[in-house]
């Protein structure tokens, strides 16, 4: 009698064609969304111009060295879902599951704050008439009008990645170079038409300091898109670390390029305006005309697309990766047949952004902190990965190799255990209970998917999902 045998199982792949300036796009454009606009003078506010430049200096330094360790691994293992391959590598199932489930969950969270915050801006520019009341949420009221219009930037956005991630890239590069001339023009003019006296205090206080070094961290989350897309990218692999280390110093530059130019442009009651939008205010006060600041909305709404963008990317790989390896249902893992987008992780990530604005602005500040915990968890497996591959898999191929890599790795361990301190009840930046509430209910979620995961793919041997996580040519020989 013939045995059966048990049926070859589909690995879909991504189609490889983003370029350098692609992933140099993807991974600026993805950290420098709005938050600057918003928090370029209270930076100054707190810690003085030179106080903010020093925390940005000691933020970027510290996001170097978790760069680093992305920076060997994403070439090493260059596959869709980026730390969900890692961590699976250097740590297990388990381990990976979680790793994976949490940066999907700090990826969704900013995506779907972004649709609020482009409605924002649209309405600085142009007010939006109120009508269709629904409800008040955290004290803001929303309407069905406000809704419509973030609503429909999501389903643009959608549409784009739908339709493949050339068509994602192409419109990340455009709207970065729009971004970029808009932060170039904003110097040039607080250069010209600012005062140095409105640039003292250039120090405040010890604790000012502090207060900005607590919101740098997530002003830099998003270089660590580029893993997601590596799968994607029709490049050399030793060029990928370079652009990932290079976008994370260019944010940084960026940054502190928009504190000097807020400090040059208005005087701290200006500047300082919470109730308005300080960048564009301080703009318009500096050429003497509020047309510059709608001008300056406008590329601020460039860095809110960009970041939207990058993030509906970084989601949807992790969601594909996970459907892939059946850590999911499976539907997460097949690509389009024409455009060989992730269509059914598009179509949630989509979903999720079009009808977040129902929540308002003030309220999906919660998913923007919370999803923060997310990501430094996120970090903190990569790191650990990173230690762990290089005892365990010291002769796997690495294209790009960091010097002193235990160090390296020491450091990074220590510095996203740090950014995690940070959010806990005992640390300074302690998130809300209602923003610990949203946490939980995304681990309750997630253990739910990893149980009902693991009944229904049970026969799926270690192997199997090796090869389904990693492909042939990426999949260790011997387990």
């Amino acid at each position: 009698m013939e045995i059966a045998k048990k049926p070859v199982l589909e690995r879909q792949e991504l189609k490889r064609a983003m370029s350098n300036k692609d992933v140099l796009a993807l991974a600026f454009g993805t950290m420098i969304g709005w938050g600057w606009i918003m928090l370029a003078g209270q930076w100054v506010a707190l810690a003085g111009i030179a106080g903010a430049i020093v925390a940005f200096l000691v933020g970027a330094a510290l996001c170097v060295f978790v760069g680093l360790t992305y920076a060997e691994l994403t070439p090493a293992l260059p596959l869709a879902g980026g730390e969900l391959v890692f961590s699976y590598r250097g740590l297990g199932y388990v381990p990976s599951w979680i790793t994976g489930w949490m940066i999907t969950f700090a990826y969704v969270g900013v995506a779907a704050w972004e649709g609020p915050a482009f409605v924002t801006a649209i309405d600085y520019i142009l007010p939006i008439p109120r009508f269709g009341y629904l409800w008040t949420i955290a004290g803001f009221e929303v309407y069905i009008s406000w809704v419509l219009v973030g609503a429909v930037g999501g389903l643009v956005l959608a549409i784009l990645n739908y339709r493949g991630i050339k068509s994602a890239a192409i419109f990340q590069t455009f709207a970065t170079l729009a971004l970029g001339v808009g932060g170039i023009v904003f110097f040039l003019g607080s250069v010209a038409n600012g005062a140095v006296s409105n640039m003292l205090p250039a120090f405040t206080t010890p604790q000012g300091l502090v207060a900005v070094i607590l919101m740098v961290p997530a002003m830099f989350v998003g270089f660590d898109v580029i893993p997601q897309a590596a799968e994607e990218m029709n490049i050399p692999l030793n060029k990928i670390a370079k652009i990932l280390i290079f976008s994370i110093c260019l944010a940084a530059a960026w940054y502190i390029l928009m504190i000097i130019s807020i400090a040059l442009a208005a005087p701290a009651e200006v500047r300082g305006d919470q109730s308005g939008i300080p960048v564009a205010d301080s703009f318009a006060f500096a050429m003497g005309n509020p047309v510059f600041g709608k001008l300056m909305i406008i590329a601020a709404m460039c860095g809110i697309l960009t970041s939207w963008n990058g993030f509906i990317v970084g989601a949807t790989r992790v969601l594909f990766s996970m459907g892939r390896a059946k850590m999911l249902p499976a539907a997460f893992g097949k690509v389009h047949p024409k455009y060989e987008s992730p269509t059914a992780a598009i179509i949630l990530v989509g979903l999720i952004t079009c009808v977040s604005p129902l929540m308002g602005k003030s309220a999906l500040v919660w998913f923007v902190d919370a999803s923060a915990f997310g990501t430094v968890v996120a970090y903190f497996m990569v790191a650990l990965s990173f230690l762990m591959l290089r005892k365990k898999e010291p002769g796997l191929h690495r294209p790009y190799k960091v010097k002193g890599g235990v160090a390296i790795g020491v450091i990074a361990i220590f510095v996203a255990g740090f950014f995690l301190y940070l959010y806990l009840p005992v640390g300074p930046g302690a998130l809300l209970p209602v923003e610990w509430a949203l946490v939980l209910g995304w681990v309750i979620l997630g253990v739910v998917f990893f149980i009902a995961a693991r009944l229904k793919y049970k026969d799926i041997t270690p192997e199997e999902t090796e090869y389904l996580l990693f492909g042939k040519d990426y999949a260790r020989k011997n387990l």
